[in-house]
């Protein structure tokens, strides 16, 4: 199978830096590309589609996953050309884990090598930016309200050194501000809360279980409702997610859809795959097992 492998140099240092001394071992049966600005990997990922590569690996953590994902979706029938692959780099990895991908760079190279396919559902979401319609797919997870403006106010630097504690330290800044309300609408009803989590997998930020009826081959999204989001309701979620990596579930209300909307107050913000998209509304839906990964 024709390899490119795409590589964000930018990915959490001591596993970039470790990852740049196995290149060459890895070079000689795979193209290699590095990345050089945000989307760069979108770009070359397209391209490695039209150039005749039949699997396109991302190596780095979930936002390069994301971009390369919807390189594939810019190049014709690229989802049915080419295969994703991964090789996790990044701060938390939630896709590696989610399909148990070993996060030992050496271990997951020898599971890309093996080549074992499957097929996983493709959700994908509509919105508009600057006036422009916009379409973006992604693998495992979006948000809407306090998470968004979480990895909005994230420290890039303080995120290089500390990895995962840079979300946590910028949640609770935003966990001051005034939380904005989302509404879903969703087969004909309504429901609105300040915090929305959309799942296709079962984690979210590593290995907390917050979708556990998740499934990636069901062709519907969990969707789960957070009513409030103030320091109450942090402090009755914290003991269950630290110790049992679950949420409470008097604290939600959960259902699921292949296909919803999202919309809210001007200040309203949505991410993707753990990074910072736009502001709502925005309309989701999913593709039954239209994405294959090699796993």
């Amino acid at each position: 199978m024709r390899t490119c492998v795409i590589f964000n140099p930018a990915a959490r240092g001591e596993k970039a830096r470790r990852f740049r001394h196995q290149l060459d071992a890895i070079g000689p049966p795979c193209a290699l590309k590095a990345t050089t600005a945000p989307d760069d990997a979108r770009r070359l990922a397209a391209e490695a589609v039209a150039d005749g590569f039949e699997l396109i690996v991302a190596a780095g953590g979930d936002g390069t996953v994301n971009e390369v994902l919807n390189g594939l979706g810019d190049a014709p029938d690229g989802f049915a050309r080419a295969c994703l692959g991964v090789l996790p780099l990044g701060t938390v990895n939630v896709f590696a884990r989610e399909l148990k991908i070993p996060l030992h760079i050496a271990h997951a190279w020898e599971t890309l090598q093996r080549g074992r396919e499957t097929r996983i559902d493709l959700p994908c979401v509509e919105f508009t930016a600057n006036g422009v319609r916009q379409k973006k797919h992604f693998v495992l997870l979006a948000g809407a309200g306090l998470d968004a403006r979480a990895i909005e106010l994230a420290d890039w630097s303080l995120k290089k050194k500390t990895g995962p504690l840079a979300y946590v330290f910028a949640g609770l800044k935003a966990l001051c501000e005034p939380q904005p309300k989302i509404t879903v609408r969703a087969d004909g009803q309504n429901l609105t809360g300040e915090l929305v989590l959309v799942g296709n997998g079962r984690f979210y930020g590593g290995p907390f279980g917050v979708f556990p009826q998740a499934d990636l081959r069901n062709g519907s999204l969990e969707i789960c409702v957070f009513p409030r989001v103030n320091w109450l309701t942090l402090l009755r979620c914290a003991p269950g997610l630290l110790l049992r990596r679950k949420l409470p579930e008097n604290l939600v209300r959960r259902f699921r859809a292949n296909s919803f909307e999202l919309s809210g107050e001007t200040t309203a913000a949505f991410e993707l795959d753990g990074e910072w998209i736009g502001h709502l509304p925005a309309a989701f839906s999913i593709e039954r097992e239209r994405l294959r990964v090699v796993c």
